[in-house]
């Protein structure tokens, strides 16, 4: 688990480790500004230390992965599993959608007689 850090001016730094950030908030250098996702705020300068992050993509069909690493280590990894059963779900739809509509239906004879238009004609 990480906390999001930003400095007093509002600019993100990197995430740091719950351990660091309950010091940091006991000893009252920094503050809660958010809760979900847990994030803190200096309240004395700090230097705008950062790292630069690469967020690496695997799309596929069925699975897309998400990582975001530094040179070092990596910080985020995730996997997020595609719905496959749409297409399933939309033709079961129609169908009973179809079946709904043909239910029950009895031949009518058309009537032209009962129009508005044909009424109002001359």
């Amino acid at each position: 688990m990480l906390v999001y850090v930003i400095n007093r001016h509002v600019k993100s730094l990197m995430p740091c480790k719950p351990q660091k950030a309950r010091r940091l908030l006991k000893s009252v250098q920094a503050k809660v500004i958010r809760r979900e996702p847990f994030t803190i705020q200096f309240l004395y300068g700090a230097s705008g230390y950062r790292q630069s992050v690469t967020l690496g993509v695997d799309a596929g069909a069925k699975h897309i992965g998400l990582s975001a690493s530094t040179k070092k280590k990596e910080l985020y990894a995730s996997e997020v599993v595609l719905r496959t059963d749409i297409t399933e779900l939309i033709s079961t739809r129609r169908e009973l959608r179809s079946a709904r509509r043909n239910r029950k239906t009895r031949y009518r004879k058309p009537r032209f007689l009962n129009r508005v238009k044909a009424k109002y004609k001359g």
